[in-house]
């Protein structure tokens, strides 16, 4: 552990001595060219030494803090390709998060508890991160039991992109009457009387639901900088040390850019962030790129935070809506204008992009427009450019993706929309939802996220299940294993292919001299632990830019001290974020098999000890009392 001297590791008086170095680990470098490792030193943020202890020992100087990992697994630093990071920070603390939990009952009890201490005027929202599949009941919560839960605060339940929940009190919060209209693309559900029930549908548009909880209070800005901060250690806790932010709806920029903006200047971010800008106003697209290609341009910033170019939506009129519980809406037939407008303009400026696209229909069309200015010469004219999303996108659209030099950036949202997904088009088109093998296999630069916060929840290693498995949080098996990928494959999808997204493939996604000190100590070894197991996984000791960011376990006060949760009534406060389950008690079959390993070590232990005289060489024989006489 920290800072305790080691056989063979002994200070030495060195310049640039190591300032951390991790030894005794099962270490996944990610690099091709020495794939594993035992130990690595790292000084000033970066990686020094790969290799093991007679490497390292060199390299330790009296301040030097060296970790043992006491023979766990190591792997680089994971870097979800497409996380709403910034918006989240901005929110965290007021969020009471059932990710992770595994029955309505619990759910419900600890809304209960949140609206007990909630002040008046503050609302318990409850937004994203977890699927009514994954509870036991397979339901979600009705008016009545929010109502029972919290008769006089108001209680928001968002559920995936299709429908919100709320109770009596949150419906006079936001100003809800049987007079208010519909909005488009939304609906007020009512009852006989004609006064809202308190269920709010996406049909498509999840508009309804954001503009609903956009009435909610706000932080100020010295909270906002708290939330922030508690939320990216959150993310180290899974072992994140980089990001990319997708931008999205309700997130202005600059305005809601300046608390990440303003911890990056004072050297408190402990999670690197890549963002994107997303025009907010229909209509005004075109005025809002020109003024920001004005402002600022891809690659500004450093390694900590960055501008990485502009998305996930370029137009409103050109996105589709991911709400698998309604048919696939239909754009205006002439979306393309102002669509061409925009890629130009940014094609013109330098600037890349990423772009919102569920369903092949829209990638075709976005694809015609691209292959148009591709004719001028214009496009990509050396900008980095993605697809996100892709559930429904065909081999014929992949292979123009690939000539057009693009990549894709996929999300396990489907771990916690597939069942829906499955009931509207059927097993055989979930199969393919995304085609991961396909795009691989056309050489495509695929980068693995979440799209947490509002529907996945922002835990990787649940997506990274849902990659290695096919498998949604309600256990339905969605893509079969010609469109599954290996766990080698799952993880350089969280690592070096999202840096090759931002054009950092070079310094991160992998362990080797050079490259960001960024990287985390895992509670079980990713490689061996049975596939179910995959999503229990967390770090125990998260390190990014050589800075230890989150500790655990035997590493527990080496991490970096954050101000206490505020304000103080948080449902962070009381019940932290993700929560931790228990795994799942082993089928029949397995435990079988667990029983026959244990006889089995037993066994050699016993050989080991007739080899060594420690035990007479007799057969062992069974006792059973019952046939005693």
């Amino acid at each position: 552990m920290s800072t305790m001297l080691v056989g063979g590791l002994v200070p030495h008086t060195i310049e640039n001595a190591a300032d951390l170095i991790v030894r005794n680990a099962k270490i996944h470098t990610g690099d091709p060219g020495r794939p594993h490792a035992e130990a690595l030193a790292i000084h000033d943020g970066v990686i020094t030494v790969v290799g093991d202890d007679k490497d390292v020992a060199p390299h330790v100087g009296a301040g030097t803090k060296v970790v043992d990992a006491l023979g766990r697994r190591v792997i680089p630093g994971l870097n979800d390709a497409h996380l709403h990071v910034i918006r989240g920070g901005l929110n965290y603390v007021l969020e009471l998060r059932w990710d992770g939990v595994r029955t309505l009952r619990q759910g419900l009890a600890m809304l209960r508890e949140q609206a007990a201490r909630t002040p008046k005027g503050q609302w318990v929202r409850v937004v994203g991160g977890w699927s009514a599949e994954q509870f036991a009941e397979r339901r979600l919560p009705t008016v009545t039991e929010l109502n029972a839960a919290a008769p006089d605060t108001p209680v928001f339940v968002l559920h995936l992109y299709q429908s919100a929940v709320l109770n009596r009190a949150a419906l006079k919060a936001a100003g809800f009457t049987r007079d208010t209209p519909d909005p488009k693309g939304g609906q007020i559900v009512r009852g006989r009387d004609g006064e809202p029930t308190g269920m709010l549908l996406a049909s498509p548009s999840a508009l309804i639901l954001y503009s609903t909880l956009a009435k909610a209070p706000v932080l100020d800005e010295e909270h906002r900088k708290t939330s922030t901060r508690h939320f990216l250690r959150e993310l180290n806790r899974f072992g994140l040390t980089s990001a990319i932010d997708a931008a999205g709806g309700f997130q202005n920029f600059p305005d809601n850019y300046e608390t990440v903006t303003e911890l990056a200047r004072e050297g408190q971010l402990s999670l690197r962030i890549a963002y994107h800008l997303f025009p907010q106003t229909a209509g005004q697209e075109i005025d809002d790129l020109t003024r920001w290609i004005g402002m600022v341009r891809p690659e500004d910033g450093d390694e900590w935070l960055r501008l990485n170019g502009a998305g996930e939506n370029l137009t409103w009129a050109a996105a589709d809506f991911e709400n698998f519980a309604q048919p696939r809406p239909e754009h205006s037939p002439d979306y393309e204008v102002e669509f061409e407008k925009a890629v130009r303009l940014l094609m013109e400026n330098g600037w890349g992009f990423r772009l919102h696209a569920t369903y092949d229909e829209t990638i075709r069309r976005d694809l015609a427009v691209f292959e148009k200015l591709a004719s001028e010469g214009l496009f990509p004219g050396g900008n980095r450019w993605l697809f996100d999303h892709a559930e429904t996108v065909s081999p014929d659209s992949l292979d123009r993706i690939a000539a057009l030099g693009g990549a894709m950036s996929v999300q396990n949202r489907l771990s916690f929309q597939g069942e829906a997904f499955v009931r509207r088009y059927g097993p055989g088109a979930a199969a393919d939802a995304p085609p991961i093998r396909a795009m691989l296999d056309r050489g495509l630069t695929v980068g693995a996220g979440t799209d947490a916060t509002r529907v996945s929840t922002y835990n990787p290693w649940v997506a990274l299940h849902w990659l290695v498995s096919g498998r949604s949080v309600g256990d339905l098996a969605l893509r079969p294993p010609t469109n599954r990928v290996d766990r080698q494959t799952a993880l350089a999808m969280f690592t070096r292919a999202g840096a090759a997204l931002t054009g950092e493939d070079e310094v991160k996604g992998v362990l080797r001299p050079g490259c960001y000190a960024d990287l985390a100590v895992l509670s079980e070894d990713y490689f061996a632990v049975p596939e179910p197991d995959i999503a229990h996984i967390e770090s125990l000791l998260t390190v990014t830019g050589g800075r230890i960011v989150y500790a655990a376990a035997e590493y527990e006060g080496l991490d970096e001290e954050l101000p206490p949760v505020s304000p103080a009534w948080s449902p962070v406060a009381h019940f932290g974020g993700y929560q931790a389950s228990r795994r799942a008690a082993p089928p029949g079959a397995r435990q079988a098999e667990l029983l026959g390993q244990a006889i089995a070590e037993s066994e050699q232990h016993r050989q080991w000890r007739i080899a060594r005289g420690l035990t007479p060489e007799a057969a062992s024989t069974p006792f059973d009392p019952c046939f005693v006489l």
